[in-house]
């Protein structure tokens, strides 16, 4: 057992601009300005419009309109933005034991921006599957 604390939301942050920046240049390119966010949790509302109680259930969440739903009529397009949820993610790494921190941050990240290039989670799941 170690006394070394927990990683921080500056030390998850840093972990996920290295994720991103490991990302092919072209991906990168294709997802534009993604704003990255790292908070302990989600907020309450957040949570409840996801019908989710269990805030260790939510480790990340694109905010946004996806690509394929956004049109050069749009007045003011918002922000996109992806938030990882370090308490959460950092839960699922203790209970996994099978994998670094790094790559599930980066798994939750690209997860998430896949989001903004309209995947749905399913479909997600399936490309990893074929990926392995």
């Amino acid at each position: 057992m170690t006394d070394q604390p927990a990683p921080s939301l500056d030390d998850i942050e840093r972990i996920a601009r290295a994720a991103w920046e490991a990302l092919p240049r072209e991906f990168r390119a294709l997802a534009g300005d993604v704003l990255i966010r790292i908070e302990d949790f989600a907020d309450d509302e957040t949570l409840s419009e996801m019908g989710i109680e269990d805030p260790f259930e939510l480790s990340g969440l694109y905010v946004g309109v996806d690509l394929t739903q956004q049109s050069i009529s749009d007045p003011a397009p918002s922000q996109t933005m992806v938030f990882l949820y370090r308490r959460a993610i950092l839960d699922e790494w203790i209970d996994r034991g099978d994998v670094g921190l790094a790559e599930l941050v980066s798994h939750v990240l690209v997860h998430e921006i896949g989001h903004h290039f309209g995947l749905s989670d399913e479909h997600m799941d399936r490309l990893l599957e074929e990926a392995d």
